[in-house]
């Protein structure tokens, strides 16, 4: 959601400062005095009635380097001397565009009272005033608007403005001289298709199953909701911003917030009027305060009429190897009770019953959130998240999986009920080898030789494992211990 245009631009503004290799001789002394920092050469340069004006092959003059280094003295000189306060590099750079990018007020405020234009942009349209609203110097801000920065210009990339841009980098002063000189509180970023593609659809023959979705349409108020800055929002909801802005694809601030790890957005926006079960995407805020095991915004949702049996129905696109957070199609038709149990998390589980949420709610194949809880159908190779564990994921300890399955049993689910082949949670725990959990299912009535569809108790199942005996050992002791059979 970020401006990636404008940032390169920097970069290779930056880059295109910097001497040529080989072409030293070609600089000259001004310049190079000017870059270098020698503030006595530049005066005896310009004694000497050397070209204020003169450039590199990239257009890039001693006043650029003055606005570069933030050197209010080496400019001032060069301008008295008639430097070009509006001259341009290959981008399209002026000094002024870099005296915001080091959110420098004082050399901004410098070259406008020279008569540099505000205005004056990029070969993508980006201004200065966009610039500086991105590094966040509101006084800066302030200084080009009042000398005509026009504050609702767009960039050609992704039609994002000055607001959006100091929205999206969290700077909320900046977002409140912005509103207060006419910022368009209701522009939206451009809107494009993406074509989402998996392993699977990508297989010949499959490439009927990938699927675009809609993506872009930020208003300031969601680039705030996405950045975190919970200032930005308020400026913004105080100006007229509708608390249920939502993106191209649907997804509302409120669940955007929440999905971005942002709760004290989410609150703000759930204060001034957010729609709490708004699920036009397939799922709402509340599970996505599950996903980012943000217990104290799942409070402040059911306390504002969240449902807590909201079911998805839709999953979020994925990315490739990607370790984004996300709600995958595999997770339909979970609640965020279930999603709490999948994940690890107790007290959000025990919030959730105690804010109505049904533990006894099911997946689609009956598997419970005990079920869940202990890891049946987890992979191998993944986190509960779904991130691989050779990339970072992390497998969790039988203490979390414990302090789960305990707010799960208190909540009074039925710890014999079977999912679709037969399995209890006691054989899911068993075959994890989660001896604390076996015993603490037990204690708490599950029927140590329950049989599944095949006929196995847990032990049975143990039994006819392919891996070593030796591999579950103690737990088939334990089990045996319980009065387990085969």
């Amino acid at each position: 959601m970020r401006h990636g245009a404008g940032v390169l631009a920097c970069v290779c503004l930056v880059a295109s400062l910097a001497p040529r290799p080989g072409a030293a001789g070609s600089v000259s002394p001004l310049i190079e005095a000017v870059r270098t920092g020698d503030l006595d050469t530049v005066r005896t340069l310009i004694a000497r009635r050397a070209d204020v004006r003169e450039a590199h092959g990239d257009g890039t003059t001693a006043l650029h380097w003055a606005a570069h280094r933030d050197d209010g003295p080496a400019a001032g000189l060069l301008l008295r001397a008639g430097a070009n306060v509006n001259a341009a590099n290959d981008l399209g750079a002026t000094p002024l565009y870099l005296a915001c990018t080091n959110g420098s007020a004082a050399m901004v405020e410098q070259l406008l009272e020279a008569g540099a234009d505000p205005n004056a942009a990029l070969l993508n349209g980006e201004t200065p005033l966009m610039n500086c609203a991105r590094t966040g110097d509101a006084r800066a801000v302030r200084a080009l608007t009042a000398r005509g920065a026009r504050v609702n210009e767009r960039e050609s990339a992704h039609s994002q403005s000055a607001l959006m841009w100091a929205a999206a980098q969290g700077h909320g002063d900046v977002v409140a001289a912005l509103v207060a000189a006419g910022g368009d509180i209701h522009a939206r970023s451009r809107v494009y298709s993406q074509v989402v593609t998996s392993e699977v659809t990508q297989r010949a023959g499959r490439e009927e199953l990938n699927y675009s979705v809609r993506r872009g349409g930020s208003t300031p108020l969601l680039f705030a909701a996405r950045s975190g800055d919970a200032a930005s929002a308020l400026a913004l909801l105080d100006a007229g911003a509708s608390a249920n802005d939502a993106l191209a694809d649907g997804m509302p601030a409120l669940t955007l917030a929440a999905y971005s790890g942002h709760g004290a957005v989410a609150a703000v926006l759930l204060e001034r009027g957010a729609e709490a079960n708004a699920a036009a995407i397939g799922f709402v805020a509340l599970h996505a305060a599950v996903l980012r095991s943000d217990a104290t915004l799942v409070r402040t949702l059911l306390a504002r009429g969240a449902s807590p049996n909201a079911a998805m129905t839709k999953g979020t696109p994925m990315r490739r190897t990607s370790q984004d957070f996300d709600l995958p199609a595999a997770l339909i038709p979970s609640t965020p009770y279930l999603l709490a149990a999948r994940f690890l998390e107790p007290e959000i589980l025990r919030i959730l019953h105690g804010g109505g949420a049904d533990p006894r709610a099911t997946m689609g194949d009956g598997t419970t959130a005990l079920m869940l809880a202990v890891g049946m159908g987890a992979s191998a190779t993944l986190d509960r998240r779904g991130v691989a564990l050779i990339d970072g994921g992390r497998a969790p300890g039988e203490d979390r999986v414990l302090r789960a399955v305990e707010a799960i049993v208190e909540a009074g689910v039925d710890v014999n009920a079977t999912a679709r082949g037969g399995d209890t949670a006691l054989h899911a725990a068993a075959a994890a080898g989660l001896n604390r959990v076996v015993a603490a299912l037990a204690q708490a009535g599950a029927a140590v030789n329950a049989k599944n569809a095949r006929g196995q108790t847990p032990l049975g199942a143990l039994l006819a494992r392919r891996a070593p005996a030796a591999d579950r050992a103690s737990t088939m002791a334990l089990l045996r211990s319980l009065g387990a059979v085969e």
